[in-house]
C-alpha cells in the first residue's frame, strides 16, 4: 500500500533513528569489549584478535558471494507484490546457497590454513587457529542469508534486537574467555560470537519462514541472479580494501607509521560516527527502494525522501562532532594524536556529500545493475587514492583530510550524473535547499575552527550546533508533526 507523504517521512525518521540508536549502542558496547581486551590481553592480544578478525572477514568475503546483499532486491519485490508462494520458494533458494557458501567458507579456511600461517606468523604453528576460524566463517554465511530474509520482509524489530543482543552477548562470552584463557581464548571468543549471532538470526527468521530445505537444479539456477549482484558487492568491497591498503602503504613509506596511525584515527572517528545514520540505509532503505525499483516516479520519491531525512538528522551531528573533536581525540586516543584534529575536522565536511550520494548510489543495487555499481565504486576508490597521494605530498597529513572531501565530491558528481542519465533520477529542489542550508552552517563551523580559539571557539561552535539542530527539527516537524507524535508517545 502506498504511504502518504507524512507517513513515509515518519517511517524513514523512525527507522533511521532506530538503527542509528542501535548502531550507537553497539559502538558503546564494543568500546567496553575493547577495554576489557586491552586490560586482560594487552596490546599483543588485541593485535592477535585484530589479525584473526581480519582473516575471518577476508575469508567470508571470498566465499559468501555477497548473498546477504544480493538476495534483498528479489525478495523485496516479491514481498511488496504479496506473492507469498514465490517468496517462500526464493527463501528456500537463499537458504540453499547460504549452506553452499558455509561449506565453501569452512573448506577455504581449512585448505588455506597452512599458507596463511606461513604468511602472517614468524613464530609458532597457528594452522589450527585458522582452521577453527572456518567454523565462524560458515556461521557468518548462514547468518547473512537469514539476515537478507529479515531485511527484505521488513522485520526491523527483530534485526534491531539481534544487533543489540549480539553485541551484549559478545561481551558476555568473550570477557570470561579472555580472563580464563588469555590469548588462547581469542579464537573461541570469535567462534562463540559468530554462533550466538547465527542462533539469534536463525531463530527469528525461522519463526517467520519455517526451515524447509530443497536441493534441486532449479533452486541452484534460480540463485544465479542474486549471486551476480552479491559478487559485484563483494568485489567492490575487495577493491575498497585494496585501496585502503594502498593508502596506508603509501603513508607508511612517505611518512612512517605515525602518519598511518593519524590517518586511521581520523578516518575511523569520522566514518564510524556518521555510520550511525548510514546504518539504516542497508537495513530499511535498500529493501524499500528495491521494492519499487521498476517505477521511476516511486524510485525518485523514495530516494529524495531518504536523502532529506538522512541529511537533516546527520547535519547537526556533524557540526557537533566538528566542535568536539579537540576534546574527543585525546579522550579516545591520547594527546599524542592532537595533530589529527585538523585533518578530522576537514574530513567531517566530506560526510555532507556522502549523505547526498549514498541514497542515489543504491539505485544501481536496487535494480541489480551489478556492473554499474562496481564501476562507480571503483571510480570512487581510484579518486580517493589519487587525491590522498596528491594531498599528502602537498599539504601533509591535513591534506589527506582535504583529499577525502575531494574524493567524496567527485563521487557525488559521478553517481548523480550517472543516475540522472541512466535511471531518470531527479533530485528535488527541497533536497538542494536543505543541503545548501546545512552545508553553509557546517562550512561556517569549519571556518570558526580555523580562526577562533578559547571560549570564543566553544561558544560559537555550540551556537552553530543549536542553529543546525533547530533548522532540522523545524523542518522534520513540518513533515511529520514531530511534537504531536512525541506527546502521544509519552502521553503528555
Amino acid at each position: 500500500m502506498r504511504e502518504n507523504g507524512e507517513d513515509s517521512y515518519k517511517h524513514i525518521l523512525k527507522y533511521t533513528g532506530l538503527f542509528g540508536g542501535v548502531q550507537g549502542l553497539v559502538i558503546l558496547i564494543g568500546l567496553v569489549r575493547n577495554k576489557a581486551m586491552a586490560v586482560l590481553l594487552g596490546a599483543g592480544g588485541m593485535g592477535f584478535n585484530a589479525l584473526m578478525t581480519s582473516v575471518q572477514t577476508f575469508a567470508a568475503q571470498c566465499t559468501n558471494m555477497g548473498l546477504s546483499f544480493g538476495a534483498v532486491p528479489r525478495l523485496s519485490e516479491l514481498y511488496e507484490q504479496g506473492e507469498e508462494g514465490r517468496l517462500s520458494y526464493y527463501v528456500q533458494v537463499i537458504r540453499l546457497w547460504s549452506l553452499i557458501a558455509a561449506v565453501l567458507g569452512l573448506a577455504f579456511c581449512v585448505a588455506a590454513s597452512g599458507l596463511v600461517n606461513n604468511v602472517t606468523f614468524t613464530w609458532g604453528d597457528h594452522q589450527l587457529h585458522y582452521a577453527m576460524l572456518g567454523a565462524s566463517v560458515a556461521m557468518l554465511a548462514v547468518t547473512g542469508g537469514e539476515t537478507a530474509i529479515l531485511k527484505a520482509t521488513r522485520h526491523m524489530g527483530p534485526l534491531a534486537r539481534i544487533q543489540i543482543l549480539g553485541a551484549l552477548g559478545a561481551v558476555a562470552l568473550s570477557v570470561p574467555l579472555y580472563y580464563r584463557y588469555g590469548h588462547s581464548g581469542v579464537i573461541p571468543a570469535i567462534v562463540a560470537t559468530a554462533f550466538l549471532n547465527m542462533l539469534l538470526t536463525v531463530w527469528h527468521s525461522c519463526r517467520l519462514y519455517p526451515l524447509r530445505l530443497r536441493f534441486s537444479r532449479r533452486h541452484l539456477c534460480d540463485g544465479f541472479g542474486m549471486l551476480r549482484l552479491g559478487v559485484a558487492f563483494v568485489l567492490a568491497a575487495a577493491i575498497g580494501s585494496g585501496a585502503e591498503m594502498a593508502i596506508r602503504a603509501f603513508l607508511n613509506v612517505e611518512g612512517g607509521m605515525v602518519d598511518v596511525g593519524f590517518y586511521n584515527a581520523a578516518y575511523m572517528i569520522t566514518i564510524t560516527y556518521a555510520g550511525m545514520v548510514f546504518s539504516a540505509m542497508d537495513t530499511d532503505y535498500f529493501p524499500r527502494l528495491s521494492a519499487v525499483n521498476k517505477d521511476v516516479g516511486k524510485t525518485n520519491e523514495t530516494v529524495n525522501k531518504q536523502t532529506e531525512v538522512s541529511l537533516l538528522l546527520l547535519s547537526p551531528m556533524l557540526v557537533a562532532l566538528l566542535m568536539m573533536l579537540p576534546m574527543l581525540i585525546p579522550i579516545l586516543f591520547s594527546r599524542d594524536f592532537l595533530p589529527v584534529v585538523a585533518m578530522a575536522q576537514v574530513a567531517v565536511l566530506a560526510m555532507y556529500f556522502k549523505v547526498l550520494t549514498m541514497p542515489v548510489a543504491y539505485i544501481s543495487l536496487a535494480r541489480s545493475r551489478s556492473l554499474a555499481y562496481l564501476l562507480l565504486e571503483s571510480s570512487y576508490f581510484l579518486a580517493l587514492v589519487v587525491a590522498i597521494v596528491a594531498g599528502y605530498w602537498w599539504l601533509g597529513i591535513w591534506g589527506t583530510g582535504v583529499a577525502i572531501v575531494v574524493a567524496h565530491v567527485v563521487e557525488y558528481l559521478a553517481v548523480n550524473a550517472f543516475a540522472y542519465a541512466r535511471y531518470g533520477f531527479r533530485s528535488t529542489w527541497r533536497v538542494g535547499r536543505y543541503a545548501l542550508l546545512q552545508m553553509a552552517i557546517g562550512g561556517l563551523a569549519y571556518l570558526v575552527s580555523l580562526t577562533v580559539t578559547g571560549w570564543g571557539y566553544w561558544i560559537t561552535e555550540a551556537a552553530l550546533t543549536l542553529v543546525s539542530t533547530a533548522c532540522s527539527v523545524y523542518i522534520l516537524h513540518q513533515k511529520t508533526h514531530l511534537w504531536q507524535s512525541l506527546m502521544r508517545k509519552f502521553r503528555i
